[in-house]
């Protein structure tokens, strides 16, 4: 006879993080609002948190990605995976981009500003032009070339994510290689990783303090600005991202089983994170390790949110489609369909080459401006500079809300979704303990089950596929039966 696990105590809600999290907007609100010449003082808070995310970032991806891919044993299952999804990201991205450009030919926020290229000071703009001019001046070759670093730690010090994700992705590779040799590597990245998040688990508790200072810098410096004309534009760019999450991803979501409210609920913290700070970046080991306790398998979960912040992000296509077609609009620039899909085609391409460029957004909407520069003026992002701190926490909500459906539809896709422990986590979200999981170890976890403690009843499959593939590869694939869960007849806490 099994033993009864004892009825979690529920936590207070002064417990939880986004409690303080939220405490800290609405004061960062107020203090922006009654002080703005103090407030605008303020960004350094919000500027020191991400960089203390920062710091464990890159090694964080970098050994998840290995611990992933060389723990999946089957470097053809780790292609099948990536190339699916390549699809998945592209396909979004494209219609993120038609809906940004359909959304600003029905609103047209810019129609009647009537600016004139001879005497509008675009001046504003220059620091920005010159960052697109560095960033993608050398076309596809560059890009190519910025991919290859120019030594094996100079991706971790510059901070480059897409060369760590290239060379975990090539030891991931090189270990598979090694078979069971490679199993003491693969377990060395696996503790790696779990003190990174450790560390990040440390760091969190700051949030709050940088979602204060991120907030109170944004009303305080540029609060006046959304009572202007442009304040049009940038309602227009977040009601085509909601109904992009809503109407474009919700149906998606319902695809693969589940509800986007109630996925939405379940990252609800790590969504008022980076409402704060204006950065996805910041929550990234915790969204990997709640897809992960959502049952998703690890590997999926290290390769396609890795790849994810460089090559998924609908909220920044969205921005750069309507961003475009706005500036031509407010100059009186009548920009035509076809040159508006060939618009569309390129911005496809250098989307993909910001993932390393800071205020990526901003600086790719140049990029591919300066491509069409003989249409729509250049000098044109002088308009939006002012505002891109509003909109950069648009872009941010809606890129992480899309990199976790993402990563759930392509685990579904892929026949490795634990289907039946989504829906418990979706439906009992605070029996996630986020802090606890991102520094559990095997012995804690099992000390943990011996107790019979429910929150990590509620992540026990998961934590199972961690160590599963932390020691180099699942014993045998999950099987979906007709609920979708992996099927097991001696786990300690199966539930008949």
């Amino acid at each position: 006879m099994s033993k009864t696990p004892p009825a979690k105590k529920k936590k207070p809600f002064w417990h939880h993080l986004y409690v303080w999290v939220l405490f800290g907007i609405a004061l960062g609100v107020a203090v922006g609002l009654i002080f703005p010449a103090f407030a605008s003082e303020l960004r350094w808070l919000a500027t020191l948190f991400i960089n203390l995310v920062k710091v464990v970032i890159a090694p964080t991806i970098f050994a998840t990605v290995v611990v992933g891919i060389a723990g999946l044993g089957n470097l053809a299952k780790a292609g099948g995976l990536a190339l699916r999804t390549a699809v998945y990201f592209n396909i979004t991205t494209v219609v993120a981009l038609g809906l940004g450009l359909i959304a600003i030919n029905v609103f047209q926020p810019g129609a009647g500003l009537n600016y004139d290229v001879a005497s509008f000071d675009g001046s504003a703009a220059d620091a920005t032009i010159a960052d697109a001019g560095d960033a993608g001046g050398e076309g596809l070759p560059g890009f190519i070339l910025g991919l290859i670093p120019t030594s094996f730690m100079s991706a971790f010090v510059d901070g480059q994510l897409l060369q760590v994700l290239l060379l975990a992705i090539l030891t991931a590779i090189a270990i598979a290689m090694l078979g069971k040799r490679g199993e003491k590597v693969v377990r060395a990245m696996d503790s790696l990783a779990k003190v990174m998040f450790g560390i990040i688990k440390i760091v969190m508790w700051v949030a709050p303090i940088g979602a204060f200072g991120g907030i109170a810098f944004t009303i305080g410096k540029h609060g006046a600005e959304i009572l202007g004309n442009l304040a049009f534009f940038m309602g227009s760019f977040w009601l085509t991202c909601l109904i992009f999450v809503f109407l474009v991803l919700g149906p998606i979501c319902h695809w693969a089983g589940f509800s986007i409210f109630k996925y939405i609920r379940y990252i609800k913290d790590e969504l008022l994170i980076v409402l704060g700070t204006s950065s996805s970046e910041t929550v990234l080991p915790r969204m990997m390790t709640k897809l992960e306790a959502a049952g998703v398998p690890k590997h999926v979960v290290g390769l396609t949110i890795p790849t994810g912040y460089s090559f998924n992000l609908d909220g920044t296509a969205i921005y750069m489609s309507m961003g475009a077609i706005f500036i031509a609009q407010a100059f009186g620039v009548d920009v035509p369909i076809g040159t508006q899909i060939a618009l569309l085609a390129f911005m496809l391409i250098s989307s993909n080459g910001a993932a390393g460029v800071s205020g990526a957004g901003l600086v790719t909407l140049a990029a591919s401006i300066a491509a069409f520069d003989h249409i729509i003026p250049m000098v044109g992002l002088a308009l939006i500079v002012g505002i891109d701190r509003f909109m950069s926490e648009g872009r941010a909500l809606t890129n992480l809300t899309g990199n976790g459906i993402g990563t759930l539809v392509i685990a579904r896709w892929t026949k490795v979704l634990d289907r039946e422990r989504l829906q418990e986590v979706l439906d009992n979200p605070n029996d996630v303990d986020v802090e606890h999981l991102m520094s559990l170890d095997g012995e804690e976890e099992a000390e943990a089950r011996a107790e019979g403690e429910s929150n990590l009843e509620l992540a026990s499959d998961s934590i199972d596929r961690k160590t599963e593939f932390a020691v180099g590869g699942p014993a045998a694939d999950p099987v979906e039966g007709s609920s979708g869960r992996r099927e097991s007849s001696s786990e300690p806490n199966a539930r008949g």
